[in-house]
């Protein structure tokens, strides 16, 4: 039963590659392209070009502030010589509930417009082609990147003849330019109440019954509360809309520009309204590939440039500590247990199993890079550890460890008894237990982060493939080295206790580090899932448990009845499996987890570019519930009263990623700072670059970090300006 369970997790593993949220979308789900308004460009006469995106049904693309959650589209444009391209144009967007939180987008189709400006001189008679690359997230429940390369070719008219416009887009362009929002006509302000904002827009005329679904969109992604209602109040003078603040704590700002709607009852019908109040924030050139959105970082701690050597050589270290790491020290103290077993056997046969072992190892780890690999190379935005971004894995990887659990606990007898984990996967040969005890050690060694790791790994991902791999087998047999140095000395060897009844009692006690590690999966599962999905997961290991039960009592039963038992064990099991395939439909928010915790703000990459450029000084965490390194830092040193009271201090904006789920902002931002995944700590003081701070921390390093933060705004612009020796 075991070894069925260990199969079907490696293809729990299998799929969850295969259908990872990073991985270049269908076509279908937005289809783009460029069009121009004239039917043809004359030399210094600035013209109109669309980029159109035609979303699947149910599916949505991002406003400039995407609201709760979200990336905008940006275009990179690649103009001909003397071209300039202008800001894009971004219509009204609509509110987007999803779950509890509002974004802020548009579906079914919308139109970007942006001024192209041609040089003084151009030949006549020839074409002009004009190329951007559309970048882009498109959602439904689950998001997905995307890209595309558009290119349009437009001729070019002689000077004085009249372009006229392109019959074919004549309408498009009418359209788009009705979504646009138009200045407000009315003067309006912004009062501070309690935590509310009160936008208050002097408009006499309007009739308070003509008025309704009003729905403010501020260009600020950090002013207000985007789910929350938007009250309106309507007299004779005008109305008000009431907006609960983000951060009620803080003084109320002097205006708050965004674009008001509503729908206005007119003779002619309903009408929608759309206004833009105070003046948008300067877009970056779009002439040119945005730069980084983050500068380059320092290290708390010197590095030198890797090279293939000195990353084969930290990853070999990590995989050593990883042994020590609470994700593998079950599985291997119990495999060292069935070793005590074999003690009898020849110095040769106890060689092979450690032999064996590390096969299994070297072969999990390199299956997984070439997986990861592969994905990434398809343009998944996915890291290490990614498999345990699917809920479908996690309950697997439960189920698995639960019935191991449920066999030291001699609930079922597997195999040849106290060879346990290992030897529990098949009725043959104990070789081919140690085989899938590497396996299933690596599978579990993946939520932790040793010392030296994040560099490795992440320098790995970067490289050819057959550099990756050698990295990663430098990690796997770090891994498997401690098992396979103590089955290769016979001094060790000989030294193990004689088998003997004290190993029933070992091995009922053993189970019970499984069964705590079987809980922190469930704990990771409800991070994953809401309610109903963590439901399904719980009466999946009751499932597990009564399988195991039923393939027990096949083993004291015989004939019709053994065979129905255990015909029962595997329908209980199939039952097992068809709730997990579920479980991915019923996904929890992220931002819902990381908002609960007092003085914690959910990370966007938009508010960290915004707290920077403010030269505040920022604390960011990358972290995610399945990592173990993760939630050890944050107990041992994230959250002690000296670390919160020194962020306090130093007025540090405390951004937290959660990485549990896929979230492609986060692992663009791992990637920018040579991680392939968490835990990330990165330390902006308000002068300068940011820290990029240990993977294993304590609270000491974090308060020697906090103390070099400049202490007024003063003294960070001082820093800033002072030229670097």
């Amino acid at each position: 039963m075991i070894r069925l369970f260990a199969l079907l997790l490696l293809t729990l593993i299998g799929a969850t590659g295969a259908s990872a949220q990073g991985l270049k979308p269908p076509a279908d789900l937005v289809k783009a392209s460029l069009l121009a308004e004239p039917g043809a460009i004359q030399a210094g006469e600035p013209f109109t070009i669309g980029i159109r995106m035609v979303m699947r049904p149910h599916w949505h693309v991002y406003w400039r502030n995407p609201g709760d959650s979200g990336l905008p589209p940006e275009v990179a444009w690649s103009l001909p010589q003397g071209f300039s391209a202008g800001a894009l144009q971004w219509p009204t967007p609509s509110r987007i509930p999803v779950a509890h939180l509002v974004n802020f987008g548009f579906e079914g189709e919308t139109v970007l417009l942006a001024q192209i400006t041609p040089p003084a001189t151009l030949p006549a008679g020839k074409a002009v082609t004009l190329s951007a690359r559309l970048t882009y997230l498109v959602c439904e429940r689950e998001c997905i990147p995307g890209s595309a390369d558009l290119k349009l070719s437009v001729p070019v008219a002689a000077p004085g003849t009249s372009v006229g416009h392109s019959a074919a887009n004549v309408l498009l362009f009418e359209d788009a330019r009705a979504a646009l929002p138009v200045p407000s006509p009315w003067p309006v302000k912004l009062t501070g109440a309690g935590d509310r904002l009160v936008l208050g827009v002097d408009a006499p005329g309007l009739k308070p019954d003509a008025i309704r679904d009003p729905a403010f969109f501020p260009y600020s992604e950090t002013a207000i509360e985007n789910a929350a209602p938007q009250s309106l109040a309507i007299d004779d003078t005008g109305f008000t809309l009431s907006l609960a603040r983000a951060t009620p704590g803080e003084p109320a700002p002097a205006e708050l520009p965004g674009v008001l709607t509503f729908l206005e009852q007119t003779a002619d019908g309903t009408v929608q309204r759309s206004y833009a109040i105070g003046d948008a924030p300067a877009s970056a050139p779009l002439g040119a590939i945005p730069s980084e959105a983050a500068p380059l970082t320092r290290s708390a701690a010197p590095e030198e440039t890797l090279t293939l050597w000195s990353a084969a050589g930290l990853a070999f270290l990590g995989g050593l500590l990883l042994n020590l790491m609470p994700c593998v020290f079950p599985v291997l103290s119990i495999k060292v247990l069935s070793l005590v077993k074999h003690s009898g056997e020849p110095a040769s046969r106890v060689r092979l199993h450690g032999l064996a072992y590390t096969a299994g190892v070297l072969a999990a780890f390199l299956s997984l890079a070439g997986l990861l690999i592969a994905l990434k190379g398809a343009g998944a935005g996915i890291g290490w550890g990614f498999q345990l971004q699917s809920p479908l894995v996690v309950a697997g990887l439960a189920y698995l460890l639960f019935a191991m659990g449920l066999s030291l606990s001699g609930v079922v007898h597997v195999g040849g008894g106290i060879a346990g984990l290992g030897d529990g996967l098949t009725r043959r040969a104990g070789l081919e237990g140690s085989f899938f005890t590497g396996i299933l050690a690596t599978v579990v060694a993946t939520p932790c982060t040793a010392p030296f790791m994040g560099s490795a790994v992440g320098f790995a991902l970067t490289q050819a493939p057959l550099v990756s791999l050698t990295v990663f087998a430098s990690l796997g047999l770090g891994l498997a080295l401690p098992f396979l140095i103590l089955t290769t000395w016979p001094a060790a060897v000989r030294r193990l206790p004689r088998p003997g009844a004290w190993m029933e009692t070992l091995k009922g006690a053993l189970a019970f580090p499984i069964y705590a590690t079987v809980a922190w999966l469930v704990w990771v599962l409800s991070q994953q899932v809401g309610s109903t999905g963590l439901l399904a997961g719980l009466i999946g290991l009751v499932l597990v448990g009564f399988a195991a039960w039923a393939w027990e009592r096949a083993r004291h039963a015989a004939g019709i009845g053994a065979g129905f038992a255990r015909l029962t064990a595997v329908g209980a099991l199939v039952a097992a499996l068809a709730l997990t395939i579920g479980l991915d439909q019923d996904r929890a928010s992220a931002d819902l987890r990381t908002a609960s915790a007092e003085g914690i703000t959910p990370f966007t990459q938009a508010r960290l570019d915004a707290l920077v450029a403010e030269g505040k000084p920022v604390f960011v965490n990358m972290t995610a519930a399945w990592c173990i390194t993760c939630q050890v830092n944050e107990r041992t040193a994230l959250r002690t009263k000296a670390v919160e009271a020194a962020f306090k201090a130093h007025d540090v904006t405390y951004l937290k990623g959660d990485w549990t789920n896929q979230n492609p902002e986060i692992t663009a931002l791992l990637e920018r700072h040579g991680r392939s995944g968490v835990p990330l700590y990165l330390l902006y003081t308000g002068a300068g670059a940011p820290v990029v701070l240990p993977q294993i921390l304590t609270s000491g390093i974090v308060l020697d970090e906090l103390a070099r933060i400049p202490s007024t705004a003063a003294d960070r612009r001082a820093a800033l300006d002072t030229p670097k020796r």
